[in-house]
Parts: structure tokens; C-alpha cells; sequence
């Protein structure tokens, strides 16, 4: 029926307007929320969410889930610490090796879904606990590492001067507007889909960059975090690794037919998930200057596929987009944000993201089924 919107359509637009009425409800109950001081502190806090719920979006979008993503960030976040902070290593080389150390923890996760044959739920819940293991071990029997280099502190504790900050956003803006016109040109049938978050990020930007420079000026962490959703974004709609990645999580088995190599994009994705957590945990390290036993714990990996669910990464594979993982975190940060502002309990923040979560999988659920109910009419014998 053309009165009708169909559930993909709301879907699409659910996020953003959750995150508007988490806002609207947040401000009326408490003027502060949108004070300049706690939309920055706000932002500090999802920016670790963020980068692990953007691993989350990488691996829902090849069909699989990695369940291990906070146990990974905790784990490389604790490699990092201890060769820093007791072992006198530079801290360049110590974030190095906590990559590094992420990539073969993907990698050894990716032979084990693709060579042995084991579904990826099972796998990465057995490197939940194995991961969580690794943190205790590395910690040893302190438990706990207290960052003290000035170069780790930096990466959340660093905020831009407000001219470095404007210059920022003026990029930011001008190349929003080239995408704009860019779309314009080469999808002139249906372009708005595409476009919108542009011109959000067009006008967003300079919006931003002014509540950031009326608090203590933009945030190196954010800076960070956006240029990991930029690049995670170019890879997926740029790149043939994103297109293949696409397909594979769209229809794994006509992937194959059409000559992509399935098997290696999977290594490759689970490969930069684990890669991205670690990141998120490096961040959370240098915001809370220290890792301990409950770093990447289960709450972190939870609220991180919350958040990419929430913000429209499809739980069926091959739909999503990286500025979810964006979306997603500011909706669950917002509501956590809020609800601690009215003094609300733990028991209450949960239940209210559980619910946010039920509607989004909900929304989900409903679209993947439009989507493949013509096929099923069509298949019918008789047809």
C-alpha cells in the first residue's frame, strides 16, 4: 500500500529519532543534560563503546557475531599497560603490540570459524572466557596496572585548541558537502537515503566543535573515534573488501558462486573487529589511567552490540552502515547519561536499554522478513 511505511523504512529512521526523544525527555527532566560540560563528558564516555560496537558492525555485516569483542579490548588494552608501565616500553610500541596482539587473536578466531568449521558464536564465546583469562594473567596478582605515561594519558586526557577545533570542523563540513553534491550526481533517482547523514554531519560538525570549545575544547579521544568510523566508512562503501564483505554477509553462498573469496574476507574482518576492541580498550585505559580485572567485561561487549543493533546493523547480515556503531552509542550513552543525571538506579538504566534494544532487534526482525517474503512467493511450485 503506498500510505504504508514499511518496516525497513522505520527502522531506518528509529535511531535518530529515539536519540532525539532521549534528548527532548532528558533536557525537560534535567537542564544540565545539555549543558556544554556534560555533552563533552558524555561524548568521552561512549567514544570506547563506540570503537568496539564498530568491530560489532564490521562482523554482523559478513553474517557472523564475535562475542569476544570485550574480553579482546580488555586483554590487549592489559598487553599495552604492562609493557608501558613495567616494562619501560615506549608507548607507541606498546599500543603497537596491543594491536598486534588483537590481529592474532582475530586471526586464530577466523581459522576456527573458517578451517575448522565452527560456528562463530561458539568460538568467540570460548575466547570470552579465554580472553578474560589472558587479562588476569597479564595483570598478575595486583589485578590492576595504573597508567602513568604521559603520551597514553594523553590520548583521552588531550582536548584541542578551540582554532584546531574550528579547522577541524571546517573539514569536516567541506567534505560532508562533497559527498552531498557527489551523491547528487551519481544517484539522482533516490539520493536522500544516502545523503542525510551528510548533511547532519555538515551542520553537525560546527555544532559540536562550538558545546566542545564552551567546555575545555574538542577531545582528542573523539578525533580519534571519528576518524576510525571515517575510515571503517570508506572501507565498507569504498573498498572491494567492503562490497565482498557485504555480499558475503547478504548471501554467503552466492558470494562464493560469484568468485569472492569467502573465507579470507571472513579472516580479514575478524581480524580488524579484534583489532577495533582493542582500540576501544587502549581508549577506556587512558580515560580511566589504569586497567584492572573488570576491564572489557561482559557489560562492555553487551552494551556494544546494544549499540550496533540499535543503531540499524542488521543481526541477519549484509545491512549496516559504521555511522551506526555512532548512532547507537549515543542513544545507549545518552539514555545511561541521563538517567544517572536523575539520580535513577542501575536496575533502571538496564531495563530501559533492554527495552530500546527488544524494539530495534524488533524492527530488525521485521524488515529481514519483508525482505524475503517476495522471494519466498515467487519460489512457490506453480509460480
Amino acid at each position: 500500500m503506498s500510505g504504508s511505511v514499511s518496516p525497513a523504512r522505520l527502522g531506518r529512521w528509529a535511531p535518530p529519532a529515539a536519540l532525539a526523544i532521549i534528548w527532548l525527555v532528558m533536557s525537560l527532566s534535567n537542564p544540565r543534560f545539555l549543558s556544554a560540560v556534560n555533552l563533552t563528558n558524555l561524548m568521552l564516555q561512549i567514544v570506547a563503546v563506540g570503537a568496539v560496537a564498530v568491530a560489532v558492525v564490521l562482523v554482523l555485516l559478513i553474517g557472523e557475531i564475535d562475542l569476544s569483542v570485550g574480553a579482546v579490548s580488555g586483554f590487549g588494552a592489559a598487553v599495552t599497560a604492562v609493557l608501558s608501565v613495567k616494562q619501560d616500553w615506549p608507548a607507541v610500541l606498546a599500543i603497537l603490540a596491543g594491536l598486534l596482539t588483537g590481529a592474532l587473536v582475530g586471526l586464530l578466531h577466523a581459522a576456527m570459524v573458517t578451517r575448522v568449521g565452527v560456528p562463530s558464536f561458539v568460538v568467540t564465546l570460548a575466547g570470552l572466557l579465554t580472553w578474560q583469562g589472558a587479562l588476569l594473567l597479564v595483570l598478575g596478582d595486583t589485578g590492576s596496572v595504573n597508567i602513568d605515561d604521559p603520551q597514553l594519558v594523553a590520548i583521552a586526557g588531550t582536548f584541542l585548541a578551540p582554532g584546531l577545533g574550528w579547522l577541524i570542523a571546517a573539514v569536516a563540513s567541506g567534505g560532508a558537502v562533497l559527498a552531498i553534491v557527489g551523491y547528487l550526481r551519481n544517484e539522482r533517482p533516490r539520493p536522500a537515503r544516502r545523503v542525510w547523514p551528510w548533511v547532519v554531519a555538515a551542520i553537525g560538525a560546527p555544532v559540536a566543535v562550538a558545546v566542545f570549545n564552551a567546555d575545555r575544547g574538542v577531545p582528542l579521544a573523539v578525533v580519534v573515534f571519528l576518524v576510525l568510523l571515517a575510515g571503517g566508512d570508506l572501507v565498507v562503501r569504498r573498498t572491494k573488501l567492503g562490497r565482498h564483505a557485504v555480499a558475503t554477509g547478504s548471501n554467503a553462498s552466492g558470494a562464493r558462486r560469484a568468485g569472492i573469496a569467502v573465507d579470507r574476507i571472513r579472516l580479514v574482518v575478524f581480524m580488524l573487529a579484534s583489532v577495533l576492541a582493542v582500540t576501544g580498550g587502549i581508549l577506556a585505559a587512558s580515560r580511566l589511567l589504569a586497567v584492572n580485572q573488570s576491564s572489557g567485561s561482559t557489560d562492555l561487549m553487551l552494551t556494544a552490540v546494544a549499540a550496533a543493533a540499535i543503531g540499524g546493523t542488521s543481526l541477519f547480515g549484509g545491512r549496516g552502515t559504521v555511522w551506526s556503531a555512532l548512532l547507537g552509542a549515543l542513544v545507549v550513552g545518552s539514555l545511561a547519561n541521563g538517567l544517572d543525571l536523575l539520580g535513577a538506579s542501575s536496575a533502571i538504566r538496564l531495563i530501559a536499554t533492554g527495552l530500546v534494544l527488544a524494539v530495534a532487534v524488533g524492527l530488525d526482525t521485521l524488515a529481514h522478513r519483508a525482505e524475503i517474503t517476495p522471494f519466498r512467493e515467487h519460489s512457490r511450485p506453480g509460480r
